[in-house]
């Protein structure tokens, strides 16, 4: 590989999307994660309403309408996660309380204090984790809760490489601590913050790594998937090699 350093972010979105589209998740999570997040959510009843912002084909949003019996609205930017989500939820007899609808992070399609939970897995990096706090916050209820994994610093320092990798492809990328302050900052108590597994890296580096055989196969030839799969291999590389000083972090607020 060269010298340049090469994210997601470099390469046309459709690629992108059309990746992503055939894993069940977009990011490393799984539903025992799904799961021990949700149970430090309290007072949810058949009346409270979710929004999962940027949910992807709808993996982990899923997981929530089957353990819990609120109406569910997954928003995500891509039509055709959208058409996989619903579809998702059609399989799994879960489409009246489980609705997919594109729409933005930037402008969401709800009124101010409409919601009881805010959960986006993998997502808010997007628009970014201090916007997102900040600008969703509007949304919810007053005691309502906001749920979202992060990419972030294990470490106040780290080797230069891995820190060149990240401050280019998510230049909020911060510590634990730091999240904490700015979720607090945004008007957030903070109710629980915990790191996820190595496991779920592991297993999601292993999908992807099928899934690009396929994809490199089905473009063959195609000097613009190839440069993007050998990005991701990069990132997978990167994660072997430095995971002791960075992962994703489940942040968990209530609104004040």
């Amino acid at each position: 590989m060269s010298n340049e350093i090469h994210t997601i972010h470099d390469f046309d979105l459709n690629i992108i999307y059309e990746y992503f589209s055939s894993t069940e998740r977009q990011g490393p999570g799984n539903s025992n994660i799904t799961i021990k997040a949700l149970s430090f959510i309290e007072g949810l009843t058949d009346h409270s309403k979710i929004a999962d912002i940027g949910c992807g084909t709808g993996g982990q949003t899923m997981v929530l309408g089957q353990n819990i019996s609120c109406q569910i609205i997954g928003v995500d930017i891509w039509n055709n996660f959208i058409e996989q989500f619903n579809q998702n939820a059609l399989d799994k007899n879960l489409q009246n309380r489980v609705k997919g609808i594109v729409g933005t992070m930037e402008s969401l399609p709800f009124e101010e204090e409409e919601l009881d939970l805010i959960w986006s897995e993998g997502a808010i990096y997007n628009i970014g984790f201090e916007r997102g706090m900040n600008e969703w916050k509007k949304y919810l209820k007053k005691g309502g809760y906001i749920a979202v994994t992060e990419n972030t610093w294990f470490t106040d320092e780290r080797p230069i490489e891995i820190q060149e990798f990240w401050e280019k492809a998510y230049p909020e990328i911060d510590t634990i601590s730091n999240k904490v302050r700015l979720m607090q900052k945004a008007g957030y108590l903070p109710i629980a913050i915990f790191v996820l597994p190595e496991s779920v890296w592991t297993n999601y580096y292993a999908v992807t790594r099928r899934l690009q055989k396929v994809f490199l196969e089905k473009y063959k030839n195609n000097k613009t998937v190839e440069e993007f799969i050998t990005s991701q291999r990069y990132e997978s590389e990167l994660y072997d090699r430095f995971k002791e000083y960075y992962g994703y972090v489940f942040f968990i607020g209530k609104k004040i």
